[in-house]
């Protein structure tokens, strides 16, 4: 089989170690356990957090990835729709953050742990299982 890039295992929220067993639980848009994450990676048995407490870290990037998306709200408004009231930069800002929560939410964490884990790819970890 072959190995999954590392973007690619980003994307997909893989295990940073062996890029084949999911973080999450469940999937982003259920909105009951989108936030639930495995203790241990289900294809090697990596542990993802360092604590109970591990990943509060994520706030961090979850301020950059939302900061990017109201820049990028602001700048596609501006230069597609001219100049508009503040009332629909803050509704169109607002929406999108709503909507893109449990992707945002998500990514921050997927980011903090394959940045600050210190989990390392290991080739001989990625090979399913099952073939």
């Amino acid at each position: 089989m072959a190995s999954t890039s590392l973007g690619q295992a980003i994307l997909q929220g893989k295990c940073p170690q062996c890029r084949q067993g999911r973080l999450f639980k469940s999937k982003a848009y259920n909105l009951k356990k989108f936030t639930r994450v495995h203790e241990n990676c289900i294809h090697c048995n990596v542990q993802f957090g360092k604590g109970p407490r591990f990943f509060e870290g994520a706030m961090y990037i979850s301020y950059v990835l939302n900061v990017g998306l109201f820049l990028t709200s602001a700048f596609i408004i501006h230069n597609f729709f001219g100049k508009q009231p503040v009332e629909v930069y803050m509704t169109v800002i607002i929406v999108a953050v709503i909507l893109l929560y449990p992707l945002l939410f998500r990514y921050s964490r997927i980011i903090y742990l394959y940045v600050f884990g210190e989990i390392r790819y290991n080739e001989s970890m990625g090979t399913d299982k099952n073939n």
